[in-house]
């Protein structure tokens, strides 16, 4: 996976660097040629696909051909607006928390085009909330992301989600004024998705539950995946504290904070024997001591551990705590650990009802996906879009910007830039708002996208 990058402040828990780097090369080629880390539990069974594909040919669509007129025309209309407001963004990267030139530029434009918004929503700066409703109906939610990365700005394209998710709510809007849906659609401004936090504090405030029934959102990448697989993550710092003596003179007098440091960073390279193929466990050093000639009074670490499942977490939890007190044991060291206090991002769990309707859209534009397992073995990222999809029906495909290069990267940064990605985009967003508006007509469909979330939890 590409590396992830830390600021001085801020600690990199989010995003899709893993997924999106398995991404970056030809993924036929790679996955017929060479194991391919699978993000399914190898003793899980994979989704009964074909069942999924039948029942969608029984719908009655009601996304006809005029209301795709008026969804296209309406992004078509903003579309210079959008690259503005996308080249903007790039151009002024903010990291997590910290989005206020974004908040404003996007709370402004949304104000400007007839939505209620709300500024620093649910107790966040730079979050916010713009809705627009006409009748009564069903509600759908839309998630816009705009935070950079610290020294690489916008290596994950987020001006191109933010600006998909306006022309999602706008292309809905549209289809809702036109009077033939009715209900609700809501944008959300959630910041922080590189720490993992925006949504995270949104879904413990209800700020989702409350006020839609399905959520949807885009993310870029090198191709195109409506089945995006990504998985559970956890963080841990770790400490331990000894004593300090010459290490030359009287070395006998000293605990070493480092040797316990040492023994975690082994016992953890042997736990991996142990684990699940689809377990990871990664870290770095974050104080190693001060000076050779002093033993160490205090060392720490910073791990990540991901699991398919968030369900699955606590059982690696538990080994990892196991080998931090083993390794204070030891050496007669004290040891101090904390998980995340937010708490863990969780995998995604991606309806298929809607991800077949997004896919089913996006191939009358000649875009072709990968098969459903080819798509799940090519997963390992994390994002906190799912702990929304384990509130309510969610979809959070992947789609192609024309570069070859993995997220998190200075080549990613450029290419969520060019006209051909913004371009990308836009085709990409109108098939998303045809999805949305299906939930707002169809009842029929919303029951079997509701049907699909139980069943998806229910595994």
């Amino acid at each position: 996976m590409a590396p992830i990058q830390l600021g001085s402040d801020q600690e990199q828990t989010g995003c899709l660097s893993s997924f999106f780097s398995s991404c970056s090369r030809t993924p036929k080629q790679e996955l017929n040629e060479k194991f391919v880390y699978s993000a399914i539990d190898p003793m899980e069974q994979l989704p009964a696909y074909q069942d999924i594909a039948q029942a969608m040919d029984k719908l009655d669509v009601k996304c006809d051909s005029e209301l795709e007129h008026i969804i296209e025309s309406a992004i078509n209309d903003i579309d210079a607006e959008l690259r503005s407001i996308s080249l903007d963004l790039h151009a002024h990267p903010e990291t997590g928390m910290k989005e206020v030139h974004a908040h404003q530029v996007l709370t402004d434009y949304l104000e400007s085009k007839g939505f209620k918004v709300t500024r620093h929503a649910y107790g966040m700066e730079t979050s916010f909330m713009a809705e627009y409703s006409r009748g009564s109906g069903r509600r759908v939610g839309v998630c816009a992301e705009y935070d950079g990365l610290p020294g690489l700005g916008q290596g994950c394209g987020h001006n191109l989600i933010a600006i998909s998710g306006l022309a999602t709510a706008i292309g809905i809007k549209a289809a809702i004024e036109s009077g033939k849906a009715s209900g609700k659609v809501v944008l959300f401004g959630t910041p922080a998705e590189e720490l993992s936090i925006g949504k995270i504090r949104l879904v413990a405030k209800r700020a989702f539950q409350d006020n839609v029934d399905v959520c949807v959102m885009l993310h870029p990448t090198s191709y195109d995946h409506q089945y995006a697989a990504f998985i559970a993550v956890h963080d841990v710092h770790v400490e331990f504290f000894g004593s300090p003596s010459h290490a030359s003179a009287a070395p006998w007098k000293g605990v070493n904070a480092l040797d316990a440091l040492v023994q975690t960073w082994n016992g953890i390279s042997m736990m991996r024997q142990q684990l699940l193929p689809t377990d990871r466990v990664h870290g770095i050093v974050t104080d190693g001591g001060q000076a050779p000639n002093v033993i160490p009074e205090h060392t720490s670490a910073f791990f990540f551990i991901r699991t398919t499942k968030h369900t699955q977490a606590p059982r690696l939890q538990k080994k990892m705590e196991a080998c931090f007190e083993a390794a204070a044991l030891a050496t007669g060291c004290k040891v101090k650990y904390t998980w995340r206090e937010i708490g863990i991002t969780k995998d995604v769990v991606q309806n298929q009802v809607m991800a077949d309707t997004y896919a089913a859209h996006m191939e009358k534009y000649g875009i072709k996906f990968p098969s459903e397992e080819e798509q799940i073995r090519a997963g390992g990222g994390s994002t906190d879009m799912g702990n929304v999809s384990y509130e309510m029906p969610c979809i959070h495909p992947a789609y192609g910007i024309h570069t070859t290069a993995s997220n998190h990267t200075i080549e990613f940064t450029a290419a969520a830039k060019t006209l051909a990605a913004h371009k990308d985009t836009i085709r990409a967003t109108k098939c998303l708002a045809a999805t949305g508006v299906e939930v707002l007509l169809n009842e029929e469909y919303y029951n079997r996208v509701q049907q699909q979330f139980k069943e998806n939890l229910a595994q």
